[in-house]
């Protein structure tokens, strides 16, 4: 088997490291073009987030896409064989996980992306013609495919310097430490600060341990929620337990079709503080009741009530997905809160109904100021100003 620190045909040693670094600046570079693109578009839209000006909205999509493949062809392109070399051999050394399947079919999407970027660029359309702009925004999914999963080929490829050597604690040291940790805990006196997954799968969280007005960094391996953690390592501040400590892979994600790049269209909303300046302007009792069932309505174009209603049921399913002890309980937590968003939101409405039907306007007596003062007439003589203290004014 072929060490994960040998480098592929043709390059040299030291080369891992620049071939990481370039995938890392292509996500950067899109990051850029994606937001300069989205700033393009949000130019494009009314109030609501309605496409109003279809013509600009494709005309800053075709620059997006050509921005893209100019960023990929220079700066990407010519290490992209490479990178996918040197990922591969670091996956084949890692030892057996959850995620390594997943990482495989990565590198395998990623390997077929670039050969269908590598045939398009072999074979360029006239400069500004509209088979160019087709050409692009074909490569687009390919181009945002790279930039999001860079992450994982970059840390592929930084594996072999990323091995950290070890100083794994004695077990009577391990067991003391675990103690004392776990003693620190009851007391509320263990604050977690930074948690990871290391290449073999294993949560790593960092705490601080106080004891006697005192603190020590440790790091334990497993889920602090649960019984059975241990305490591996000891250390003075954090950048020593970052030296010695096995080094973090990426995170997941929640859903596995989830693209930075990629957002949907967002659909059209009225915030919350517009409803309620309609209601504030409004006059008939209907008016007043068409804002609150707007906050209530369901569907695409979906009120604020119901928006809140769809964040609290992902922020359950991120929390669960988590996997811990703490993240099933916060779960559990968000979805009863769900429930109770539901059954505001069915309140709100019935009320809006009951409002509406009141068939009611407000009284004539709420009088609106008038927020103009009137001025003088023109041949009024305007009051005498107040005689100025010249004491008052030498001081200043």
């Amino acid at each position: 088997m072929t060490s994960a620190s040998t480098p592929p045909p043709g390059e040299p040693q030291s080369a891992a490291p620049q071939l990481s670094n370039t995938a890392r600046d292509f996500r950067l570079r899109m990051a850029v073009i994606e937001r300069e693109a989205e700033t393009a578009l949000d130019m494009t839209r009314d109030r609501y987030g309605r496409t109003v000006h279809a013509g600009a909205a494709a005309a800053a999509r075709a620059q997006r896409d050509k921005a893209a493949v100019e960023a990929y062809a220079t700066h990407l392109a010519p290490h992209a064989e490479a990178l996918l070399n040197t990922a591969r051999l670091a996956l084949v050394e890692l030892p057996p996980a959850r995620h390594v399947a997943g990482w495989q079919a990565v590198l395998d999407g990623l390997a077929a992306s670039a050969a269908e970027i590598r045939r398009a660029l072999d074979q360029p359309p006239a400069p500004g013609s509209q088979a160019e702009r087709a050409q692009h925004a074909s490569l687009w999914p390919h181009l945002t495919a790279w930039a999001d999963h860079s992450l994982i080929v970059s840390n592929l490829a930084d594996q072999p310097e990323r091995q950290h050597h070890k100083a794994p604690l004695s077990d009577e040291e391990q067991q003391m430490w675990t103690a004392k940790a776990q003693a620190a805990q009851r007391r509320g006196e263990l604050d977690l600060t930074e948690s990871w997954y290391a290449a073999d799968g294993q949560p790593i969280t960092l705490a601080y341990l106080v004891e006697d007005d005192d603190s020590t960094v440790v790091a334990l391996r497993g889920d602090p929620g649960v019984p059975g953690w241990q305490v591996i390592g000891h250390y003075a501040h954090e950048y020593e337990a970052g030296k010695v400590l096995p080094a973090a892979v990426p995170p997941g994600v929640l859903h596995a079709d989830v693209s930075v790049f990629n957002r949907p269209e967002p659909a059209p909303e009225i915030s919350l503080q517009e409803l309620a300046r309609d209601v504030i302007e409004a006059q008939h009792a209907g008016d007043a009741s068409n804002a609150l069932l707007s906050a209530t309505q369901r569907g695409y174009d979906a009120g604020p009530m119901v928006r809140l209603q769809e964040l609290l049921e992902t922020s359950g399913k991120f929390a669960n997905a988590l996997e811990t002890t703490q993240g099933r309980q916060i779960a559990a937590r968000l979805a009863a809160l769900g429930r109770q968003i539901e059954f505001l939101t069915r309140e709100v409405e019935a009320a809006a109904e009951d409002l509406g039907a009141t068939v009611a306007v407000l009284p004539p007596h709420r009088t609106p100021v008038l927020r103009v003062r009137a001025r003088p007439a023109v041949d009024t003589t305007p009051p005498t100003p107040p005689p100025r203290t010249t004491t008052a004014t030498r001081h200043r």
